[in-house]
């Protein structure tokens, strides 16, 4: 062989070999969540919004395929918590975790991902300490004291002088009473009584005998999905609403899919909430007609669904950044990344990790025969107001 025609050899084998090198890869990324049991909703809502990102943006970045490993977690079980998400750490080898329901399930991982640099982006749970627990955490949902401290606010400037609280008694309950009496307190308003509920109850009537001799003027309540359809009835059922009691809360309460299930019960209830299905925005109406191309109908997407669509955007953007390699480089790379979403502008705070969004004030009415929740103000920019310092 002449010595021409070696250094061609040459040549190519080393472009093969430097092409080899820089091969498209996998990066997997490890849901947790609820895909059966009572919260299966959830879980539901996050598989199909992951599956409308990618069928909008396509499944890789910057080359590389973006894979999806999903893990039941069906109930609130921090020990399982984290024995899934070391099995998808150390097992499946995924670079990111996401997903995580319910508070107890994402607190427990804050030492994995610390241990193993892996950033964990909540989808759902909404108790505001959560972030605190570790750098590596970024949430894309909501915090109860993001949607509850403005309701306060304009509670109190109804002119509603006594209120009466009755949440769950778990960590997203607690955060949502405490935003409450908070911001109502210091408008000049009066708390009578706050009850709190196990998160075991189904039957509400005990508690709403005890809303009914409070003799408050309105009713704040907070309470996970699905048993929210329950209380709603219980409070029609049990003369409440014909009492005169006015009901506020977290748009938990009202979700578009649990309406038809409501009835006219649900008519009349304002809520304080980040996303709904009314959203008239362009891309909300992109975000639904695509859902439905994919699963033949719309009507199940809930602020579940955005919580995971932007969390998937917020995974494509710390690939671009750091690939799957370095959690810490990935997280600091979007803090302070700003988006449009189908629930309107967002923001990832550079301090709290957290989504800054609008925050909407609601009320349930029918239109065109269905139930809606129709957006009647825009509250800009709202941040986690649990987050320490930010509530001046």
């Amino acid at each position: 062989m002449s010595d021409v025609r070696k250094a061609l050899v040459g040549l190519a084998l080393t472009a093969v070999l430097s092409s080899g090198s820089s091969l498209a890869a996998v990066i997997k990324v490890g849901v947790v969540g609820p895909f059966s049991g009572q919260f299966a909703q959830g879980g539901e809502n996050f598989k199909q919004a992951i599956e409308v990102y990618q069928a909008i943006h396509g499944k890789t970045v910057k080359g590389d395929t973006v894979e999806f490993i999903y893990k039941d977690l069906p109930q609130v079980n921090p020990a399982q918590s984290r024995a899934l998400s070391q099995e998808l750490i150390v097992k499946d080898k995924v670079s990111f975790l996401a997903g995580y329901f319910l508070t107890p399930n994402a607190l427990a991982v804050a030492p994995l991902i610390d241990e193993a640099n892996i950033p964990a982006v909540i989808f759902n749970a909404a108790t505001s300490i959560i972030t605190e627990k570790s750098p590596r955490y970024v949430r894309t949902s909501f915090t109860l004291w993001q949607v509850t401290a403005p309701l306060a606010e304009y509670v109190a400037k109804q002119g509603v002088k006594s209120v009466i609280t009755a949440v769950t008694d778990y960590g997203p309950g607690i955060d949502a009473e405490a935003a409450f009496k908070t911001v109502y307190e210091k408008a000049g308003g009066k708390i009578v009584d706050m009850i709190r509920m196990p998160l075991s109850t189904n039957d509400f009537a005990p508690f709403m005998q005890r809303i009914k001799d409070s003799k408050a003027e309105a009713l704040y309540a907070f309470l996970p999905v699905p048993i929210t359809t329950t209380f709603v009835k219980a409070f029609q059922d049990n003369g409440l609403k014909e009492s005169g009691i006015k009901f506020f809360g977290p748009g938990d309460l009202t979700q578009e899919p649990d309406l038809p299930s409501m009835g006219d019960t649900a008519l009349g209830l304002q809520t304080a909430f980040h996303y709904s299905q009314a959203n008239p925005s362009a891309l909300n109406q992109q975000f639904l007609a695509k859902h439905r191309e994919l699963f033949g109908s719309s009507d199940k997407v809930t602020f579940f669904s955005v919580g995971a669509y932007d969390g998937v955007h917020a995974i494509y953007k710390m690939i671009e950044a750091a690939g799957g390699k370095d959690g810490l480089k990935a997280v600091n790379a979007i803090k302070g990344l700003s988006w449009e979403s189908p629930r309107g502008p967002v923001t990832i705070d550079p301090v709290s990790r957290h989504v800054t969004q609008n925050v909407y004030l609601r009320v349930t009415e029918k239109k065109d025969g269905k139930l809606q929740n129709t957006q009647f103000e825009t509250l800009p920019n709202q941040p986690d107001w649990g987050y320490p310092g930010v509530l001046k």
